[in-house]
């Protein structure tokens, strides 16, 4: 069963103050982008990632480049169309170094018992407020129900392909590929997953993913 890592990393850089796209800013010693081809390399068949549009870059071997969108969902679109052959299509953010391919295992594993899609989270440690107009509280949230998203994110491939086939509004507006799949009527579970398996947004984020690789390095 072929499964295939996609890497959306068509995005900017603005909110890290970059000169580069943001997945290939250097984040402890190598791009972005790099720790999370590493990772889905070692878990996968192949490895496809989504660049800017005329990025004439170099993207880390052995993945493979194609042009990715104006959203990131088109940008994941685009990369399944180059891989026909995919069962499983492995989903993960490039800003999100610290990935391990035991994570990236255990989502597949998943699928392969049946899902449609099975999602990296965290639970929800802190307390949760719905707010309204004038940021007046209308509820609290029970947390224990709660989870944050992460990725990688594992699906079938060919609802994936479905999920995917929407208009360019719909695309735009998903904030990630599972809300895409549970729209299409696809059941998705949760993958626990550490915390640590942090979004690189902002240069705090950089920061502390770099502090974050050297103590894994050190303890091994």
């Amino acid at each position: 069963m072929a499964v295939v890592g996609i890497i959306p990393a068509a995005g900017g850089g603005e909110r890290l103050e970059a000169d580069v796209p943001k997945a290939f800013v250097a984040c402890g010693g190598k791009p972005l982008v790099e720790w999370s081809i590493d990772a889905l390399a070692a878990a996968c068949d192949r490895v496809v990632v989504a660049v800017p549009e005329g990025w004439d870059g170099d993207v880390p071997g052995p993945a493979e480049a194609v042009a990715g969108g104006a959203a990131r969902s088109e940008s994941v679109r685009n990369a399944l169309a180059a891989a026909p052959e995919a069962k499983i299509a492995v989903v993960h953010d490039a800003a999100r170094p610290l990935v391990t391919p035991d994570l990236v295992e255990h989502c597949v594993a998943v699928v392969e018992e049946g899902w449609d899609g099975a999602v990296a989270a965290a639970r929800m440690t802190d307390t949760v407020k719905e707010a309204g107009a004038e940021l007046r509280v209308l509820a609290t949230l029970e947390r224990s129900r709660l989870w944050r998203a992460q990725t990688p994110q594992a699906f079938s491939a060919e609802l994936l392909r479905r999920a995917l086939d929407v208009d360019a509004e719909t695309l735009a507006a998903a904030t990630d590929d599972a809300s895409l799949v549970e729209a299409a009527g696809g059941s998705v579970r949760v993958v626990e997953a550490p915390l640590e398996n942090i979004k690189v947004t902002r240069r705090l984020d950089l920061e502390l993913a770099e502090a974050l690789l050297r103590a894994r390095a050190g303890a091994r």
